[in-house]
């Protein structure tokens, strides 16, 4: 046996390359987001549609040069928590990070699962919503507890499909623009209740929720070949050509669909087929609408109950969620998981819930721009690049954000969960109420610890 192999045997293996990387960005972003919510946003907007998707865009990419520096700093498959805690130090504001990641990753299956139970499904059959929520959160479990293997080959699978969907709605507004058909001068009104510019930072928090899954490809960095080389072209590559997809079928759902029809519906997207020139059956393109949300759901609860297996293991939250079923799987994570999830979607409708799902991410996409601003006053070799260094590139000092976009990225993020986009209330209690259950679960394992004589996590694995 090698020396490096005696000393590193838990290392993970270096095997992904730079377009790997970027069609797990691109998988990872496409999803529910855009087939379920096109028409919230028309109903914020008008028919400028795409307007709020081009403004998430920059935001997400603002941020993401926040990943792509950190990333190279340190490659690690802990994402947001790991930087809060280089960066900060506390243990307790790096547990929030985490447990709002986890939560974020709740809420986003709820609000697939409320979507499910939408205009798609009723295009096939008649189901409450709620009952087909439900039914939609447990089929997703069942899968979850299976196995990792059996999961990520449905979600390849799911993937595809959900491509497959929005290049058809490309084909469609391509087809229109040639033959004449539609009204393209509807995609450039903006039409709004009250300030046109409030209007469309209210959208384009809504809209963000579309972009959202390019940060979990920080979780492959200890697998790239090259990560201080590759990730930074292929995360922006990635979220550039999500976002021209997303743009293109905003721009076409406005152009074919009038925006009273596209702001009253749950399946934005069956609209603009069921009005398309080319013959698409609506029945054909609502089962791969289903397919696709349903891979946002589970890409979620994956990543959710796997969030809470690990920091179990690492004894922050009460030790009972890291068991481990007979199917090697986290199974008392995943039914806590479920169970939030469930109780979600009883009080929420999509447009919360996804709402929801932004502003705990916008609160941690905040704290990740200001932890690469606090780390650049340390010095290089404060970094870890896992005991290991590209494999062609090892002097490389990697990517390195302009001071100015990190800045900007925290203010954006702070001012889209604040007040001013006009967001629900029951958005901000809600998302105070998951917090809050996550302090509760720290704090009585603390206690715990302390009464057993065990040593206390503290996150700094995290």
């Amino acid at each position: 046996m090698e020396v490096g192999t005696a000393e590193r045997p838990t290392a993970l293996r270096r095997t992904i390359g730079r377009r790997v990387l970027v069609l797990f960005v691109v998988g990872d972003i496409l999803g529910a987001g855009i087939y379920a919510l096109t028409g919230k946003v028309a109903a914020e907007v008008g028919g400028m549609v795409w307007l709020p998707f081009v403004c998430a865009f920059v935001l997400a990419t603002l941020t993401a040069t926040a990943y792509a520096e950190l990333v190279g700093r340190f490659p690690k498959a802990a994402g947001a928590a790991l930087y809060a805690q280089r960066a900060f130090g506390r243990p307790f504001l790096t547990f929030v990070v985490a447990f709002a990641v986890m939560m974020s990753g709740v809420t986003s299956a709820s609000a697939a699962a409320r979507a499910f139970g939408g205009d798609y499904l009723a295009e096939l059959v008649t189901v409450p919503t709620l009952v087909a929520a439900w039914g939609f959160l447990l089929a997703v479990t069942a899968v979850n507890l299976l196995g990792i293997s059996e999961s990520v080959r449905v979600n390849v699978v799911l993937t595809v499909v959900e491509a497959t969907g929005l290049l058809v709605i490309l084909a469609i507004g391509g087809w229109a623009l040639l033959t004449g058909d539609g009204d393209p001068s509807r995609a450039f009104v903006l039409d709004t209740d009250g300030p046109a510019w409030m209007a469309v930072l209210g959208a384009t928090a809504l809209a963000f929720y579309a972009l959202l899954g390019f940060e979990d490809s920080v979780n492959l960095a200890e697998e790239c070949r090259a990560p201080r080389r590759d990730f930074p072209r292929a995360l922006f590559g990635g979220l550039a050509v999500a976002g021209l997809i997303y743009v293109g079928v905003a721009f076409t759902s406005s152009m074919l669909v009038e925006t009273d029809v596209l702001a009253g519906s749950t399946g934005p997207l069956l609209e603009v087929v069921k009005v398309a020139g080319l013959t698409v059956p609506p029945a054909l393109f609502a089962v791969v609408a289903l397919l696709a949300v349903s891979n946002t759901a589970l890409i979620n609860m994956l990543m959710a109950s796997r969030l809470v297996y690990g920091m179990a293991q690492e004894r922050i939250v009460p030790r009972v969620l890291g068991q481990v079923g007979r199917r090697q799987t986290p199974h008392v994570a995943i039914a806590f998981t479920v169970a939030v999830a469930l109780t979600l979607v009883s009080t929420g409708d999509l447009a919360g819930l996804a709402d929801t799902t932004v502003l705990l991410l916008l609160l941690v996409f905040a704290t990740v721009n200001v932890s690469v601003l606090v780390l650049r006053r340390r010095p290089a070799d404060a970094d870890d690049d896992g005991g290991t260094a590209d494999a062609d590139d090892a002097r490389a000092r990697g990517y390195r954000a302009p001071t100015w976009a990190p800045v900007a990225g925290a203010v954006v993020s702070l001012v889209l969960a604040s007040p001013l986009t006009s967001r629900d209330p029951a958005v901000y209690l809600r998302a105070g109420v998951l917090l809050a259950v996550g302090v509760v679960l720290y704090v009585v394992n603390r206690w715990a610890l302390s009464r057993a004589g065990g040593p206390v996590g503290d996150a700094s694995g995290a």
